[in-house]
């Protein structure tokens, strides 16, 4: 059966001498397998298609439960940028890897590809790669099913005195609960607002964010720590954006401080 799907390519990696096989995130047929016969080749046409990150309409045949073989593809969005600069390849490996790790073959994968295209785009366009990746993050949190409470306190429910968020309990926590978490993983107030804006935040209509870096390291431990503890997949490509972080490849922005506290003041929106 011919197919006609588009596509981003989540995965990518050589099969025999001079072909490839890649993995694709579409809208309408979730994680489809395509092999590229001869894409390792110089010349080849379809060499282009199977780059990480490439967004486009894929015409592929396949038989009754085998992998398909692309017959065409047009490229609709190349997404060099993201591939060359090495910050925006550390970010966007490490969310294409989540994504290829949370959805299955043939599942219904609409809402994690809308996402990621608009994903691919904010950063492409300049938005904080960090705080776009933990909002990604969040949107597949919600996605699989294991996103946090950010409304009421995850022990006792209640919606008032809300004083943090505790990322192994799993949400909000209330002045009267915060004795039940250790203190070493409850993230303050502020924190806790990010999580409820992020959760909100769909990232097709995502506006300038723009956060201190104290917040910023606040923000990566407690998403780094919910992350580990409720989806329990560690990602290699996370290992070298760690890499990455500890030895100031990727510098935050400058901001002044009046502009900071403004910024979070509205929830860094």
């Amino acid at each position: 059966m011919l197919y006609r799907i588009e596509g981003i390519v989540i995965r990518s990696m050589d099969y025999g001498e001079g072909n490839k096989i890649i993995t694709l995130c579409t809208k309408s047929h979730g994680k489809v397998g395509v092999l590229v016969r001869g894409a390792k080749k110089v010349r080849s046409r379809h060499g282009a298609a199977t780059q990480l990150f490439t967004f486009g309409e894929y015409v592929f045949f396949r038989g009754m439960g085998s992998i398909g073989t692309l017959n065409a593809c047009e490229i609709t969005e190349p997404n060099h940028t993201l591939r060359e600069q090495l910050h925006l390849a550390a970010y966007a490996s490490y969310v294409v890897e989540l994504v290829d790790r949370a959805l299955q073959d043939e599942e219904s994968g609409g809402a994690m590809f809308d996402q990621l295209l608009a994903y691919m785009r904010a950063i492409r366009e300049g938005k904080d790669a960090q705080v776009t990746t933990h909002i990604f993050e969040m949107k597949l949190c919600q996605a699989v099913g294991v996103a946090p409470s950010v409304d009421s306190c995850v022990v006792c429910g209640r919606t008032d005195e809300l004083t943090g968020f505790g990322w192994r309990l799993g949400g909000a926590i209330c002045s009267r609960c915060r004795p039940r978490e250790h203190g070493r993983y409850v993230c303050s107030g502020n924190i806790l607002k990010l999580m409820q804006v992020f959760i909100k935040t769909d990232l097709r209509r995502l506006g300038d964010i723009t956060l201190k870096q104290e917040t910023k390291l606040q923000l990566r431990d407690c998403m780094r720590g919910y992350m580990d503890t409720h989806i329990g997949v560690r990602c290699k490509s996370l290992q070298f954006l760690e890499q990455m972080e500890k030895y100031d490849l990727a510098p935050l922005p400058s901001m002044t401080e009046k502009e900071a506290e403004e910024q979070e003041g509205n929830g860094g929106d």
